[in-house]
């Protein structure tokens, strides 16, 4: 899936991988707002998915 503007987006499930979490884990932070603003988006069927790029960046460190 892309974001609006061809950005790739990861599901939980991605996320999780990366982190080496559980997907619940990378939902419960997304509700708890510990991704930085405009990088989370729920679907209209309410799924969470997550900007590939501000992902990554998180994970090593930087800002997004």
């Amino acid at each position: 899936m892309t974001a609006p503007l061809g950005e790739p987006l990861l599901t939980p499930r991605e996320v999780a991988a990366l982190y080496g979490v559980d997907p619940k884990s990378a939902v419960r932070w997304a509700r708890q707002g510990k991704f930085p603003g405009g990088t989370v988006f729920k679907t209209p069927g309410g799924h969470y998915r997550f900007k590939e790029r501000a992902v990554l960046a998180m994970r090593d460190g930087r800002q997004p």
